[in-house]
């Protein structure tokens, strides 16, 4: 059964991205992937240049939430990026976007 109330990814992609760079900060797509269904990974880049990585995954009670998968590690970052590659290699719908935000804690994914 197909989930009708979920944005095609394309959709989806284009808000984020506006409202990164509404909130002042900056935006890329990575990767490019399904433009209607594929899964979408946002990775958010403090001040420090450091990554966490957020899916949107579905809840018990039906919503799908952003949730943090991954936190990049100053002394590793190779793994990050290693995970990043693993997880694209085995999905070729996969999107990957980068949020670059001054003040990225006051960025609620799940308020977009």
């Amino acid at each position: 059964m197909i989930d009708d109330s979920r944005l095609p990814a394309r959709l989806e992609v284009g808000g984020l991205l506006r409202a990164c760079e509404s909130a002042g900060g900056f935006a890329t797509v990575l990767r490019k992937g399904d433009p209607d269904s594929g899964t979408i990974l946002v990775i958010v880049v403090d001040s420090k240049g450091l990554g966490t990585l957020f899916e949107r995954l579905p809840q018990a009670d039906g919503p799908r939430l952003w949730q943090e998968i991954r936190h990049q590690e100053a002394d590793k970052k190779q793994d990050f990026e290693e995970f990043l590659q693993r997880r694209a290699s085995r999905d070729p719908d996969l999107w990957m976007i980068e949020l670059l935000i001054a003040d990225s804690a006051r960025f609620d994914l799940n308020r977009r």
